[in-house]
């Protein structure tokens, strides 16, 4: 995966999707409209859950290369 510029990183570690996604929303709640944060997510879950949570919350998803994941903010 080509470096992203990234505002933030985050490494959940094997963190499980209910608890990775709660954590997630805080963290790109955090952010500004715009900035990025970059996720280390190991959980076997996370290919498929991460780009249905930024399809139901509306931020985009620019990288996800497991467990690399590039998550943008979307506009406020």
């Amino acid at each position: 995966m080509s470096e992203l510029p990234v505002d933030a990183t985050w490494d959940a570690g094997e963190l499980a999707c209910g608890d990775l996604l709660l954590h997630l929303r805080g963290r790109v709640d955090a952010l500004a409209s715009g900035q990025r944060l970059r996720l280390i997510a190991r959980d076997g879950g996370a290919p498929a859950d991460l780009p249905a949570w930024c399809r139901l919350t509306g931020h985009a998803l620019l990288a996800a290369e497991h467990p690399v994941y590039v998550i943008c903010r979307k506009e406020r």
